[in-house]
């Protein structure tokens, strides 16, 4: 039986409460290629962002994770606070300045009237409410981040069967190749003879040394076989992977670009127009398929 793979796609929500506070966690995960974590709190909620991020970082290893919490503190009081990273970016800016002009310097009431650096937040009237907020945010939180794992799972048991549906497509058009009538032994050397026939007409001084050579060349080129072997071997991978489950997009994605190669070479190599028209279905397919690969986690 084989394992699950998960979409980097995904969503879930929760709305809950706490006693008298209300607050909703909200996530949504999309492709990236590395794991890309936005999380935005609510006040009185900054404490738990460590704690929150390797949570995250322990069950999704790649997508971009856009994370919301908002926190309705019903029954709190208002209190005015220095945001620190404003008022330091404000000073460092004030100092370079100080530097370039002479200028006064300017007064304390100046600094914190300006913008961002005192803010108004909402407090919890006592560390006894602030505790169990913190307490009932953070199991919710888990809930949610199962419930997005959960989607994440469900997106990629239908990419599961997608891929399977386009690795059996490559397969069959890969012998569909393997078998075609240009492929016959005859119908090579005919071919083979036709074109030694006009190289020699082009140039009836060759030697029989140089003759073999060309006649070699010609014969490797048109010979497709290493091709159509590495084909049904990435087919053979693919499917093991998929088998295997996890966490496989980047190998995937390595193996379809493989996939790609290799027909790309079957095109060029191709001695008809038959077998021209597989390769290009070939080649659909692929990029229907590296297409889907792109959403694997």
């Amino acid at each position: 039986m084989s394992k699950s793979i998960s979409s980097m796609t995904g969503y879930a929500r929760i709305n809950s409460s706490v006693g008298e506070h209300d607050f909703v966690i909200e996530m949504k995960s999309v492709n990236s290629r590395n794991q890309d974590i936005r999380l935005r709190l609510g006040s009185n909620l900054d404490v738990l962002e460590q704690k929150l991020r390797k949570k995250i970082t322990s069950f999704i290893s790649r997508g971009s994770i856009n994370i919301s919490i908002s926190l309705n503190l019903n029954d709190a009081k208002s209190e005015i606070v220095i945001n620190e990273q404003a008022l330091k970016t404000v000073l460092n800016a004030m100092q370079n300045i100080s530097k370039q002009v002479k200028t006064k310097k300017p007064s304390p009431e100046g600094i914190l009237a300006l913008k961002g650096v005192l803010e108004q937040r909402d407090a919890l009237v006592d560390e006894k409410s602030q505790a169990a907020v913190l307490a009932a945010v953070t199991k919710n939180f888990d809930i949610c981040l199962n419930d997005l794992v959960t989607s994440r799972q469900l997106e990629g048991a239908k990419l599961q069967k997608i891929l399977l549906r386009r690795i059996d497509e490559i397969e069959s058009l890969s012998k569909k190749a393997q078998d075609h009538p240009s492929r016959n032994k005859k119908e090579i050397l005919h071919k083979l003879k036709l074109q030694i026939s006009e190289l020699l007409d082009a140039s009836p001084s060759l030697s029989e040394e140089r003759l073999n050579q060309e006649a070699m060349i010609l014969a490797t080129k048109a010979d497709i076989c290493e091709e159509i072997d590495r084909l049904l071997a990435h087919v053979k991978a693919a499917r093991e992977l998929l088998n295997n489950g996890g966490v496989i997009g980047r190998k995937f994605d390595f193996l379809s670009q493989e996939f790609n190669r290799e027909a790309n070479t079957l095109c060029a190599k191709s001695n008809s127009v038959g077998l021209t028209a597989i390769g290009l279905d070939l080649k659909l397919v692929i990029d229907q398929l590296r297409e889907q690969v792109q959403n694997i986690e």
